[in-house]
């Protein structure tokens, strides 16, 4: 990941971590509709993009500090 990519990437993780501290102070959310969402599948879901992001952003931090082994 580009810089900027990695960026914007760590803006959303930050996102998914601020909605799901949300849930965790009670928040209740619903679709357009009216409909609720179910917050413990919302609770989950999040969790799960968190635990990704962090998987992709190591690997990405890891990437960028790797020798290319590459002669200058």
């Amino acid at each position: 990941m580009a810089d900027p990519e990695l960026e914007r990437f760590r803006a959303t993780r930050a996102t998914a971590i601020h909605r799901l501290d949300l849930i965790a102070r009670g928040a209740q959310i619903s679709y357009e509709d009216g409909t609720p969402v179910d917050m413990a599948s919302e609770k989950a879901r999040l969790e799960q993009v968190v635990t990704d992001m962090d998987r992709r952003i190591a690997r990405a931090e890891m990437m960028a500090a790797a020798p290319t082994g590459l002669p200058n």
